[in-house]
C-alpha cells in the first residue's frame, strides 16, 4: 500500500494524502505532517522522503530538541526496571521448573540477576542502532540517540557509545555531569562517540 500523509492546513489536520496529492498542495518546509504510523507531527523538512520530494534542505538540530539530563536519567531508570523485571521472571521460571535444591536455587537466581548489567549494554546497543533509535525507556520519554547530523547511528557507533559510558562513570560520574555545561547536553561518551540524544518535536 502506498504511503499516505496527514497534513495540517490552517490549523486543522486534513487527509490522508498520497505523494502525488501532496505535490499539488505546495507543502512548505515548516508545515506539520505525519503518516498514520507516526505518533506525532513533524515539520515536512524533518521527514527524509519529503525532503527528497520537495527539495527541502535538512534542518539543523535545534537546542530545544536536545534530550535533557532528567529525561535521560528517567529513561535509564525505566530501562533498569524493565530489564530487572524480565530477568526476575526468567529466574523464577528457571528455578521453579528446573531446580529442586534450595541452595542451588539461590545460586542460580543470583547468577541470572548478575548478568543484567551485561544484558543492559547489549540491549542499548541493539535498540539504539535499530530503526527506533531508542531503548523502551527512551521511547516512553520520546527521546532517541542520533549522530551529529540527526541520523540513525550504526551498530559500531552504538557499541562505542555504550562502552565509553565507563569513562563517563569514572570518576564520580563526572562524564555525566558535563551534560549540564554544554548547549547540546552531551555526556562525555556522547562527545567521544559523536552522538546526541534528542527529543521528538511534538505537535
Amino acid at each position: 500500500m502506498a504511503q499516505t500523509y496527514i497534513l495540517v492546513i490552517e490549523g486543522k489536520p486534513q487527509g490522508p494524502f498520497s505523494m502525488d496529492e501532496l505535490k499539488t498542495l505546495k507543502v512548505k518546509p515548516t508545515d506539520f505532517i505525519k503518516t498514520p504510523e507516526m505518533d506525532d507531527y513533524k515539520e515536512a523538512q524533518e521527514i527524509a522522503e519529503l525532503r527528497t520530494l520537495f527539495g527541502f534542505a535538512k534542518p539543523s538540530l535545534l537546542m530545544q530538541y536536545y534530550g535533557s539530563f532528567d529525561q535521560r536519567l528517567l529513561a535509564s531508570v525505566l530501562d533498569w526496571f524493565i530489564l530487572f523485571g524480565v530477568f526476575v521472571i526468567i529466574a523464577f521460571i528457571v528455578v521453579l521448573l528446573f531446580i529442586q535444591d534450595k541452595e542451588t536455587r539461590i545460586i542460580v537466581s543470583f547468577s541470572i540477576l548478575g548478568i543484567i548489567p551485561l544484558a543492559k549494554v547489549i540491549y542499548h546497543i541493539v535498540m539504539e542502532s535499530s530503526a527506533k533509535q531508542a531503548t523502551y525507556g527512551k521511547q516512553m520519554l520520546k527521546i532517541k540517540v542520533v549522530d551529529m547530523n540527526g541520523d540513525r547511528i550504526s551498530t559500531g557507533t552504538a557499541i562505542s557509545r555504550n562502552l565509553l559510558k565507563l569513562l563517563s562513570a569514572l570518576p564520580f560520574c563526572l562524564g555525566y555531569v558535563i551534560a549540564f555545561f554544554n548547549k547540546k547536553q552531551q555526556c562525555l561518551h556522547d562527545m567521544l562517540a559523536n552522538t546526541l540524544v534528542i527529543k521528538e518535536r511534538l505537535f
